[in-house]
């Protein structure tokens, strides 16, 4: 039996839609009046579509196909699905919004096109899917690593500028490195998954709370307790979690609980496994 679209689902292919015009809109109106590069894969596509004169839009596609079949083995099918849309309609928007010369200072292009992609994609991470090319990559490394994810993706993209910075422009490319900054900033300060929390719950419902954070999935840590006042005997759990399933883990309280000790803690670092949703 088919899984039927929820109203979540709706929201989320949505938001997808509203990142992928704000890219569509950082390409065209600012970057490639200019001739700049947002790096990766758009920037491959960009290098392309201005010495062969294609069309960059279609090549962005073209040349995100095998990045999303690898995010579709490797990663899961709600995150790709949702990737293909992030593309899809990128591409599609890209031959929608005009590619005018909105404003005539390239610096300018560069830092407001950087924040607008830098929105477009920190919205498509942060609903579970992305815009597609190195932002699956970085994705698929920093499941299991403690690694900042715009960070990362600034460090994929600019391999890219420099080398076509030593081929070709310098200026183009400090310009695009520009570019490329501000978006990775813009995407960690969007998509908030490798901020992690630690919570400790005091609860007499254990078994259906930890049974709902595997759901989500969470590991659970298990601690006897006594209270120091009334000398009671108590289980408390401990879980660490990133700042996004905050949500999620109050409603599980709300709905099992509500009358259980919670305390929050942000955590610095976690050593050892910790695995992120998808």
């Amino acid at each position: 039996m088919r899984q039927m679209i929820t109203v979540r689902d709706a929201i989320h292919m949505l938001l997808v839609a509203c990142g992928a015009l704000l890219i569509a809109t950082g390409f065209n109106m600012f970057l490639i009046p200019h001739q700049l590069l947002s790096g990766g894969v758009s920037g491959i596509s960009m290098i392309v579509g201005y010495f062969l004169n294609w069309n960059i839009g279609l090549v962005y596609f073209v040349f995100n196909l095998p990045i999303l079949i690898w995010g579709w083995i490797v990663v899961g099918r709600r995150f790709v699905l949702l990737s293909i849309l992030s593309v899809l309609l990128t591409s599609w928007f890209m031959q929608i919004v005009p590619s005018d010369n909105f404003n005539q200072d390239p610096l300018l292009g560069a830092v407001f096109g950087g924040v607008l992609i830098g929105l477009g994609t920190g919205i498509s991470l942060r609903v579970g899917g992305s815009s597609g090319g190195f932002d699956i990559v970085g994705f698929i490394v920093t499941m299991n690593r403690n690694f900042q994810l715009g960070t990362l993706l600034f460090f994929l993209n600019s391999s890219v500028v420099f080398a076509l910075g030593y081929l070709f422009n310098w200026d183009l490319a400090m310009r695009s490195m520009l570019a490329i900054f501000i978006t990775g900033k813009v995407i960690d300060t969007i998509h908030i998954r490798q901020l992690k929390i630690t919570a400790f719950i005091i609860t007499q419902y254990k078994q259906q709370i930890i049974e709902r954070l595997h759901q989500l999935p969470r590991g659970v840590t298990l601690v006897k307790t006594e209270g120091a006042f009334t000398g009671n005997h108590q289980d408390m759990l401990m879980t660490v979690m990133t700042r996004y399933e905050l949500a999620e883990l109050r409603k599980i309280i709300r709905e099992v609980d509500p009358k259980a000790w919670v305390n929050i803690v942000e955590t610095v670092e976690v050593i050892g496994e910790f695995r992120r949703l998808r």
